[in-house]
């Protein structure tokens, strides 16, 4: 028998399959923790990184619609407590880990959610005071934005109607927890800055837990209550509750009711107050009143007889005339002693006597230069004397003026030094001091 005919062969899918088949089966429900390191998010959606420990690592996978769920954002260096399956990714033939439920380590869910989205705002400066926005001092509507069948509605029109009953109220009712509550929120505050009926709103609900407090705590809500143009109050929960909102907002309440409170003065309060800038203005009346009694009574003691006052005037106008003359009078003698001395400075300064000078200066120039071509000459006169004495010496005429004469083969004109050089026969002219001589050698001595 053919011992091929006993084998399965198996190609590479075929194989993948099986070890997914394998692990999925047996690791279908698996706990598992480790920090996260090559986060990656791209644009499907998916989110991947490796979880690993001191002594291993996965790859890890979280699909589209479990990424979207998560409260938190994933980070690296972050420890993660994960629950889901062990798979293969069959083109890579890696064993990976799907991930279907995700919580921080050591900390909730929803509170690292809310201290991501805290520092983000924070950075972008959507918490500084500078922007933001006083609430008006008698508001004619006011605006809120709850569920219309809440105890936070009750408790503010029941505040308002006992502070303050002719303020008109619009409430435009929303989800206050559950999916898509956050988007009716930010939707109304958005509406409210569209028809711009209210002078300022109060968002918000009754207490509860994180949960149920969450949709304030989500960023589309808080970018609205950042992007209104109409002063927001933030009252959601308790006084011990805090969410992104009452950082956002332009001023936060403890409750709703504290909220209704803020917005709207009692009568009692605003009555109080016009009671105390009515007599305030009475008394500053009455101060500015007297005043300008004295200030009136001072002018009618200072208002003297007209015809002294006319005297004072004309003792100034003299007095005026007087001091004029004078500043004229000392202008004029300044201008005539500068006038003597610009005649002076141009007296000395005269073209002739400058023409003079310069004549005089150009005579003894002509002087001292002939004086110095003259001693310049005899000097160069002296010196080619000496010179040529000099060159006299070394003259070769001066050599046969003492009996020596040259000699030189005949034709080529070489001078002959060396006796040696000749032989019997050699044609020879010879130069003296006057005249020259041709010869023919017969012998020559070395010695």
């Amino acid at each position: 028998m053919d011992l091929f005919t006993e084998k399965r062969i198996l190609t590479v899918s075929q194989l993948t399959q099986l070890i997914r088949g394998v692990l999925e089966e047996n690791f279908e429900h698996v706990w598992l923790e480790g920090e996260v390191s090559n986060m990656a998010a791209p644009a499907s959606g998916h989110l991947y990184f490796t979880l690993k420990d001191a002594g291993a690592q996965i790859r890890c996978v979280v699909f589209r619609a479990s990424a979207r769920a998560m409260r938190f954002k994933i980070r690296n260096g972050m420890g993660l407590v994960l629950r889901g399956r062990v798979s293969v990714f069959d083109q890579r033939g890696e064993y990976q880990f799907i991930a279907e439920y995700l919580e921080p380590k050591g900390i909730g869910a929803l509170q690292l959610a809310f201290n991501q989205l805290k520092e983000k705002l924070a950075r972008e400066g959507l918490f500084d005071e500078l922007r933001k926005k006083p609430l008006p001092g008698l508001p004619r509507r006011i605006g809120v934005v709850t569920s219309a069948t809440g105890a936070a509605v009750h408790d503010i029109l029941t505040v308002l109607k006992r502070r303050h009953a002719p303020v008109e109220v619009l409430i435009i009712p929303v989800k206050v927890q559950g999916e898509g509550a956050a988007r009716e929120i930010a939707a109304a505050i958005r509406d409210f800055n569209l028809y711009r009926e209210v002078d300022v709103l109060i968002v918000g609900r009754g207490g509860g837990s994180m949960e149920d407090l969450w949709a304030f705590n989500e960023e589309v809500v808080a970018r609205a209550i950042s992007a209104s143009r109409i002063p927001v109050v933030s009252a959601v929960g308790h006084e011990v509750d805090f969410t992104i909102t009452d950082f956002v907002a332009d001023l936060r309440a403890p409750t709703p009711s504290a909220a209704a409170e803020m917005v709207v003065r009692s009568r009692e309060e605003l009555e109080g107050e016009l009671r105390h800038l009515t007599t305030r203005l009475s008394s500053a009346m009455g101060r500015k009143l007297s005043g300008a009694r004295e200030r009136g009574e001072g002018l009618i003691r200072a208002l003297k007889d007209p015809s002294l006052l006319v005297g004072h005037l004309a003792q100034r106008v003299d007095d005026q005339a007087a001091r004029m003359k004078g500043a004229l009078n000392g202008s004029l003698r300044r201008r005539r002693e500068r006038l003597d001395a610009l005649a002076h400075r141009l007296q000395i300064m005269n073209p002739a006597v400058e023409a003079e000078r310069c004549r005089e200066r150009l005579l003894i120039l002509s002087a001292g230069m002939e004086n110095a071509m003259q001693r310049l000459l005899d000097g160069l006169r002296e010196k080619a004397a000496v010179s040529g004495a000099r060159l006299h010496a070394f003259s070769p005429l001066a050599t046969l003026d003492r009996g020596y004469c040259i000699a030189r083969r005949h034709p080529a004109g070489e001078i002959v030094r060396d006796a040696g050089l000749l032989e019997q026969g050699d044609r020879l002219g010879l130069t003296f001091r006057h005249g020259s001589a041709r010869c023919v050698v017969e012998s020559a001595d070395e010695s």
